[in-house]
Parts: C-alpha cells; structure tokens; sequence
C-alpha cells in the first residue's frame, strides 16, 4: 500500500470543505460537513493497514502472523458513532433555526448578525 489512501482521504476532506465554502443551505452544509468528517475514517483505516495481515483474533492465529492494529478499528468506530452524533444535532439546530426564522439560508438569517 503507497500513497492512494492518503490522496483519497485528501480528495474526500477538499471535497467536503469545498462544498461547506460554497454552501447557500444549512441542510446541505451539514451534509458537507459530514463528508468532509468521512475522510478521517479513510485516513485511519489507511494508517492501521497492514499488507498480509488477519483480523486480531489471536487464538487463532500462529506466533509471528502479522495482524491489523485493532486499536484504530476501534478509534474508527468512535469516529462513526461521534459524527452521526454531530451530523444529528446539527440538523436539529437546524430544523429550530427554520422554525424560529423561517430560512436555511444563512445569507438570509438577519436576525443573527451583531
């Protein structure tokens, strides 16, 4: 495994903020977010990569077999669990913005400026 993981994690975080700078939609920013949050899975997948090796299961597995690092699977579970977390309370806020304003456009939401 080289470089392609790393350059797909970079790819996936350019994309998530590119849409997050041109966002005219809270929705869709969240959503944007989200994505850009995505690549850090990549990134820690492409770190606890090991070529040939099994699942962590050790009694199973000879002396010497080379076996992935199970505590980034663990840390990309975390992830996963926080950014649903993130994505969901960001949408409630926004659905109380929308009620309270009547807009998901942030150009439109006045009443927020100091």
């Amino acid at each position: 495994m080289g470089w392609l993981p790393y350059a797909v994690a970079g790819w996936i975080l350019l994309v998530g903020l590119y849409g997050l700078a041109t966002s005219r939609n809270l929705v869709h920013t969240v959503g944007c977010l989200a994505v850009a949050q995505s690549s850090t899975y990549v990134l820690l997948l492409a770190v606890g990569y090991r070529s040939g090796g099994t699942a962590p299961v050790y009694s199973d597995a000879e002396p010497g077999t080379p076996v992935v690092d199970p505590v980034v699977q663990a840390l990309v579970l975390t992830d996963i669990v926080v950014g649903a977390t993130v994505t969901a309370l960001l949408l409630a806020l926004v659905i109380q913005i929308r009620k309270r304003h009547g807009t998901v456009d942030p150009e439109r939401l006045t009443e927020l400026k100091g």
